[in-house]
């Protein structure tokens, strides 16, 4: 099981329901301001923004590194697949990648893929992703938190140095016969400075906005087009 598969796995109990609901609010609104008739959510994760939009009349594609995750967005007939970025066909009015997935990536291979989505857009089409600012990833991000039903017990530890998020997680998961098997990892989040997105070859950073989510101003949302 990979980490991404360890977190699909364990995402139900970390209460981030609410806040995943307000990204995708967010994310409509903001691309009710093009037209967009085909999307790309790249780390579509069970594929809820996809199922927003389409209910609003734009075909959707999803990829995803987790197969957990591709699994079930298959199972509810969505178009996924569990590849990279640089490997899906075509192009697309938008792209998007929602909660977090620039942070799972560090500088060089930020810049790498954002060069492969300005490779997927249509000349005027537009990329929109969210990342933690500093506060976000010092002040909220970092701590401990524990998580259980009947059958799961989810234990969070997380520390920020040296721009780095490592978050361990350790799942039990009750079997039938009453015992527990075991699953933890480390997955690593890297914080972004935001000259790396204005300096890109393939995207123009057109507009950036902080918010808050769980506290004050721990995010950024990003709007590029293709240059």
């Amino acid at each position: 099981m990979t980490n991404l598969d360890l977190y699909a796995k364990a995402e139900h109990l970390l209460g981030i329901e609410e806040a995943t609901e307000a990204l995708y609010d967010l994310y409509r609104s903001e691309l009710d301001d093009y037209d967009v008739k085909t999307l790309l959510d790249v780390g579509c994760g069970r594929g809820g923004f996809m199922k927003r939009m389409i209910s609003d009349g734009v075909k959707c594609k999803g990829v995803d590194l987790s197969s957990v995750m591709i699994d079930e967005c298959k199972g509810d007939g969505l178009d996924a697949e569990c590849i990279d970025v640089a490997d899906v066909d075509g192009k697309y009015d938008a792209i998007v990648s929602i909660f977090d997935v620039l942070n799972f990536m560090d500088n060089d291979a930020l810049v790498k893929f954002l060069n492969a989505v300005a490779q997927k857009l249509n000349d005027d089409g537009i990329f929109i992703a969210d990342i933690n600012t500093r506060y976000g990833f010092s002040d909220v991000a970092e701590g401990t938190m524990s998580s259980e039903n009947e059958k799961e017990f989810l234990s969070v530890d997380a520390v920020f140095e040296n721009d780095k998020l490592a978050t361990k997680f350790t799942l039990f998961s009750k079997n039938e016969d009453e015992t527990y098997t075991k699953y933890q990892d480390t997955i690593i989040q890297h914080f972004h400075k935001m000259k790396t997105f204005q300096k890109l070859d393939g995207l123009k950073l057109i507009e950036k906005q902080t918010f808050s989510l769980y506290d004050t101003e721990d995010k950024t949302l990003l709007i590029f087009k293709r240059r």
